[in-house]
């Protein structure tokens, strides 16, 4: 689900598993007492930015709608025609997947070299499935830049061989590399319905769709056998109930539809497991029932060993799913989420998968009509979701989310949510014990532009309603978040309480502002708590509504490196030193609270610092000198300031008569550039910037203004203020 929010802009030892990242692979590394985090998976990623390159590597940058920002690690290796990234084989293999982009409107491909030797087969690399526009999703950028491309060596490669990737002209952005050694295909089963049999064409040419059916048909209770090969489906299937639907392994049988499965409901018993579904998607349209489940397989059911690519959702469960398993997938590229548990489900396991690049939720239980019951998320990798949660709860009874590994969030999204976020009705609140243990999130939590403020790597959200649900979050840790740890918050703005909140063990390494973040009422017990290199204090404890009540902490011993309290609720923390700046690139100024000698009418001086060009703060008139002044939260070394008035024509050009001056206490200013003359023009964009010398630290900035020869009056529709010079 995304995550559609009230425009509020805020003034508002038991450890868990530990994450190595070491030769640019992520490794889920747990204590004794406590299963390691994240899925067994078949193969091993490894880092491009590790790797040997004669490309240019990006990033890191958290900025939403920038592509270092959704790349694994925040980084990534950019190549032009010619240029390659070699990397080093982590294991034996003999397939690779690798997640890269290419520009929009483009396509082509990497040669592929093993040991040196040019590969005969090429990697094909395109953008159609990429760029996905979602202006309806409030805080929505153009999003989804990456894409997966896979390939069969052709032959066995050992650890410490050298897999390299070279542009062929088209520029080529590559993430990471995944080595798999791919077993070889599975034998038809003895009794099985093969659909070959039935017609199906393994070519890919022919429409296979009618053979699928045939098959399913002829083979109740049995096992429907798709052997190796391309199968094109132009429609769904369904009534598919008390069946085996199984492949020859998912590199081997696959079959290329848009639309696998939509029922409304099936009596169940239905297997599918070891094939590969590849969809066409390339837009979001939440109408089209573009995925891979649409509905129902019914009860006892499960998947398997699935590699599901290009769709809109992996599964999207309704009706009757208990007892449900879903494990040991892959669910890459979607538009949308990759599961969602759409009210209904009952004790449904969803276990040991592998998601990355999803556009919405990788994983997400919403209990709309009634409530998602004793179900769970448990041993889960998921990485780079752009546009939400890796794992979100909306409402449900008796929930566990454990031992999961979410990385990098993007825009709109924490890496694990419990909340009462309802979108519609009927909505089913949190109720029982929510269990969220032995999770590790690993530059987890996002910017949200709707609140203008940060959401937490894990987030306790009492959007629409309040929660009073036992929530016991254990045995957590949460590294390189570039903002909070823990969120408390209600996010529909109307001060909902948060309640009965234990935190019981949990590593905090290198949080960029805060360990926890309490923006709603209610309260919470934190046990256990270590926390190292906190960017800005230990605590943000400002409630909104201002007058909504407060938010206890109790200390139930055993916490440390965390007791600071943010003192200035009229600000927000920015990362501290040490911690990775979430924009590195960011305008420090825009946001933040701005004052001023005097205003002309509407003309506050708010509106030089609200991102728009087109309003703009007027000094009062007829009186200077007068000065605008803004509080940049934390003490920057600003080396450039680009000074903006409306770009419209009517604005004739004039020269206005500016002196710089910062502070760091906001007290004592100095003067930072003296007195001079700056020229703002329509024809060039009525803009001016200002280069600061090296050396200049300051969190207040002032601007002083002495002459204006366009209007009696000091003038500026946007400051922007830049570490860059």
């Amino acid at each position: 689900m995304h995550t559609s929010t009230v425009s509020h802009v805020r003034r508002m030892p038991a450890i868990g598993a530990v994450v190595a990242l070491a030769a640019g692979m992520l490794v889920a590394v747990a204590p004794a007492a406590h299963a390691a985090a994240g899925a067994t998976l078949p193969f091993t990623s490894v880092e491009a930015e590790s790797a040997s390159t004669t490309g240019t590597k990006i990033g890191p940058d958290y900025t939403q709608g920038t592509l270092a920002s959704e790349a694994s690690g925040r980084q990534a290796v950019r190549l032009t025609s010619g240029q390659r990234v070699e990397f080093t084989v982590p294991r034996a293999s003999n397939a690779v997947n690798v997640a890269y982009s290419v520009p929009d409107g483009q396509s082509g491909s990497l040669n592929v070299y093993v040991n040196g030797v040019k590969l005969a087969k090429p990697l094909p690399v395109t953008s159609t499935y990429s760029y996905i526009d979602t202006g309806w999703i409030p805080g929505a950028k153009t999003h989804h830049f990456f894409d997966n491309t896979r390939l069969l060596l052709g032959q066995n490669v050992q650890a410490g061989d050298k897999v390299a990737f070279e542009s062929t002209g088209t520029q080529v952005t590559v993430d990471v590399a995944d080595f798999e050694q791919v077993a070889a295909a599975a034998s038809q089963p003895a009794g099985s319905v093969s659909v070959v049999s039935k017609g199906a064409d393994p070519s890919g040419n022919g429409d296979s769709t009618q053979a699928f059916r045939d098959a399913i048909a002829a083979a109740q209770g049995a096992v429907v056998w798709i052997p190796p090969g391309d199968y094109r489906l132009t429609s769904s299937l369904g009534n598919v109930q008390n069946v085996t639907l199984q492949g020859a392994g998912n590199w081997h049988s696959v079959v290329h539809t848009s639309r696998f499965i939509d029922q409304a409901g099936s009596s169940g018993g239905v297997h599918i497991k070891d094939f590969a579904v590849l969809g066409e998607v390339t837009e979001r349209v939440d109408s089209n029932p573009d995925n891979f489940v649409n509905g129902s397989l019914g009860p006892g059911s499960s998947v398997s060993g699935m590699w599901i690519q290009h769709l809109k959702v992996g599964l999207w469960l309704t009706g009757d799913n208990d007892n449900l398993v879903v494990e040991n997938n892959r669910i890459l590229d979607t538009t949308a989420d990759g599961l969602n548990l759409n009210g209904t489900a009952k004790g449904v396991r969803v276990r040991n998968n592998f998601l990355r690049n999803q556009g919405d939720d990788s994983l997400a239980m919403w209990s709309l009509y009634s409530p998602d019951t004793d179900s769970s998320f448990e041993n889960n990798t998921i990485s780079q979701p752009n546009l939400a949660n890796g794992i979100a709860v909306y409402g449900g009874t008796d929930i566990a989310v454990k031992n999961n590994l979410v990385s990098d969030t993007n825009a709109l999204g924490s890496g694990i949510a419990i909340s009462n976020q309802k979108f519609l009705d009927p909505f089913h609140p949190l109720s029982g014990t929510i269990t969220v243990d032995g999770n590790t999130l690993v530059r987890t939590g996002a910017m949200n532009p709707n609140w203008n403020h940060p959401m937490g790597a894990l987030r306790v959200d009492s959007y629409d309603s309040a929660i009073n649900a036992i929530v016991n979050i254990t045995n957590t840790t949460i590294s390189d978040s570039p903002y909070s740890a823990f969120e408390f918050v209600s996010g529909g703005g109307q001060g909902y309480p948060v309640r009965n909140v234990t935190v019981d063990g949990a590593t905090v390494r290198n949080t960029g502002t805060v360990v926890v973040q309490a923006e709603a009422q209610g309260a919470a017990t934190f046990r256990n708590v270590t926390a190292t290199s906190v960017g800005a204090a230990g605590i943000y404890n400002c409630p909104y509504p201002a007058n909504s009540g407060s938010f206890t902490l109790t200390d139930g011993e055993g916490n440390s490196g965390w007791s600071s309290t943010w003192s200035d609720c009229s600000t927000w923390p920015q990362p501290g030193p040490g911690n990775p700046d979430p924009d590195p690139n960011r305008n420090l100024a825009k946001g933040r609270p701005a004052t001023a000698t005097g205003s002309q009418d509407v003309y506050t001086p708010g509106k030089a610092v609200d991102g728009d060009a087109n309003t703009y703060w007027e000094s009062t008139n007829n009186a200077f000198p007068q000065s605008w002044t803004v509080d940049l939260g934390s003490s920057y070394a600003v080396r450039r300031l680009v000074l903006k008035l409306p770009p419209a024509t009517a604005w004739g050009a004039r020269t206005q008569t500016i002196t710089v001056l910062g502070s760091t206490d906001g007290s004592a200013y100095s003067t930072v550039v003296g007195s001079q003359g700056y020229r703002f023009d329509p024809a060039t964009g009525n803009t001016a910037t200002v280069s600061l010398p090296g050396g200049t630290n300051l969190r207040y900035l002032r601007l002083s203004v002495s002459a204006n020869t366009g209007w009696p009056a000091g003038q500026f529709s946007e400051v922007e203020a830049y570490l860059t010079s």
